[in-house]
């Protein structure tokens, strides 16, 4: 994965707090509440949701009353954060790390 602001540009973080975030298609995930940040290597990791009462929470990780949504899945940031659901779900998750854990 190449860096974040390498694909997305420069975004600082009071700007995209509380953004809605939606998947490729449009549908609405829920809102952006905080993020969680990799102290050694200063990365990005998560994003933290309050997710929308419509959205079916099963598919993803699970903190509390929030969803965590893998910063990998993040398309575009404008008006929404747009991710690609696809790599934001725990079944894609499990599949990277079996991928990460074979030898090769």
């Amino acid at each position: 994965m190449r860096g974040w602001c390498w694909e997305l540009g420069k975004v600082f973080a009071g700007s995209i707090a509380g953004k809605e975030i939606v998947n490729v298609d449009g549908t609405v995930l829920g809102e952006l509440e905080n993020m969680v940040i990799d102290l050694k290597t200063g990365k990005l990791v998560d994003l933290v949701v309050k997710p929308d009462p419509e959205l079916n929470r099963m598919k993803y990780r699970e903190d509390g009353k929030f969803v965590l949504i893998p910063f990998a899945s993040v398309v575009a940031v404008k008006d929404y954060i747009v991710v690609d659901e696809n790599r934001a779900t725990k079944k894609r998750e499990a599949e990277a790390a079996e991928e990460e854990n074979q030898p090769s």
